[in-house]
């Protein structure tokens, strides 16, 4: 096994942050995570282009290209790998692998479920060390029916774990694991089960998804509306240099600046 598909059988649960710059990344590996997983909703949100639409594969490669080399795990949110033709995604998958991911994260939009096993299936042949990590969005865009049998589909065509947001109720979790032969993957929810409440269900992977760069976002919000209001901003704040040395990659040098 890799060391990616390692943390994923461990005593607890990988604990996935998602980040969406090279700065966020390298803030979230200082903090001691061994894996930094990459938001789809972040990357399309800082590029000013929508989620969810495969517009944003040059910017996921270009992030993956710049957080590759760098001293952590790198699993990649590829939405639904950027095309319908499987040869593509798994070209694609190539691509990402050779710059350094270890991961791929591919949802099925509750499309073709044969499809997304084609693109699943493609992936493994083009890119045999990465983990794919199969997304079923039963439950996030439906009312979760079908949700074991896409699984099913998915397990068969190769994907080495799993992962339905949008579940959080924890019988339905407990049982779902039972049912899998690989890891299954969970979206952390402010308002869902906790972590270890999680690891007592079975999960093997705990994802942060956009959740992090939403909070970022509601904070600066919050600061400038204080300053804004003669209020004191609180919070958390990254000195200059801080967020100049995590933002450093390769041999690029910076100025000083505002």
């Amino acid at each position: 096994m890799t060391a990616f598909t390692d943390l994923h059988h461990g005593d607890e649960p990988l604990l996935l942050p998602n980040a969406w710059d090279h700065a966020s990344a390298g803030a979230l590996a200082a903090q001691g995570f061994p894996a930094i997983g990459t938001t789809s909703l972040g990357v399309a949100a800082a590029a000013g282009l929508p989620d969810g639409t495969s517009d944003t594969r040059d910017e996921t490669l270009r992030l993956t290209l710049a957080l590759g080399s760098e001293p952590y795990l790198l699993s990649v949110d590829a939405e639904d790998g950027y095309s319908e033709d499987p040869d593509e995604v798994g070209e694609f998958a190539r691509e990402l692998a050779a710059v350094g991911a270890v991961g791929i994260n591919l949802e099925d939009r509750l499309g073709s479920s044969t499809l997304h096993a084609a693109k699943i299936a493609a992936v493994k042949a083009a890119a045999p060390g990465l983990f794919v990590n199969a997304r079923t969005d039963t439950y996030w865009l439906g009312d979760g029916v079908g949700t074991v049998q896409r699984l099913d589909t998915y397990q068969q065509a190769g994907a080495d774990g799993v992962f339905v947001p949008g579940l959080t109720e924890p019988r339905g979790i407990a049982a779902l694991v039972r049912q899998l032969d690989v890891p299954l993957n969970i979206l952390y929810t402010p308002t869902g089960p906790t972590v270890p409440h999680l690891t007592d269900l079975g999960v093997r992977r705990v994802s942060l998804g956009s959740l992090l760069y939403r909070r970022a976002l509601g904070a600066a919000l919050e600061t400038a509306v204080d300053i804004r209001e003669g209020r004191t901003s609180g919070g958390a704040v990254p000195s200059y240099g801080a967020v100049d040395a995590l933002s450093r990659r390769g041999d690029l040098t910076h100025s000083e600046g505002s």
